[in-house]
């Protein structure tokens, strides 16, 4: 006959040894697009659609929330590239108008699709580090999150 446990065992986030996780090398790991754990695995099966899991070290990308932060970031940093520029090349040159927009516009969709990707790897990168909501894969499932 086989004996039952009845010791019930209290899970906590404290109770799972937690391992070491670095915010910036992480951070650096997702902009190259690569799993933030290993660095060897790709992120993306598609242009802004995160991998079900990492090639190699097997860590689970479906809990990411990046949702629109990362469309709000490169608003940002397009913005902060493209406005210096158009505003001094209009001070200092003043071209004509068409020029202006056959110039921006191109500039500033390129710059948008070529940060877009990299931007989302950074941000899936730091929820991973920073441990937020649904990334903690060894805490028990049971444990509502914070």
């Amino acid at each position: 006959m086989e004996t039952v446990s009845t010791a019930t065992t209290v899970w906590t986030r404290n109770t799972v040894q937690a391992e070491k996780r670095d915010l910036w090398t992480a951070m650096k790991r997702g902009f190259r697009c690569r799993c933030p754990r290993c660095g060897e695995g790709r992120m993306f099966r598609a242009f802004l659609k995160t991998a079900n899991n990492c090639s190699a070290c097997g860590l689970d990308f479906t809990p990411h929330r990046a949702d629109d932060l990362p469309a709000y970031l490169v608003i940002v940093v397009v913005g902060h590239i493209v406005v210096p520029a158009v505003l001094w090349i209009e001070t200092n040159y003043s071209p004509a108008v068409w020029l202006q927009l056959a110039i921006y516009l191109p500039l500033t969709f390129i710059l948008s699709l070529l940060l877009l990707q990299p931007i989302k790897g950074a941000v899936v990168g730091f929820q991973w580090a920073l441990r937020m909501h649904g990334f903690d894969e060894n805490a028990p499932g049971d444990i509502p999150p914070v």
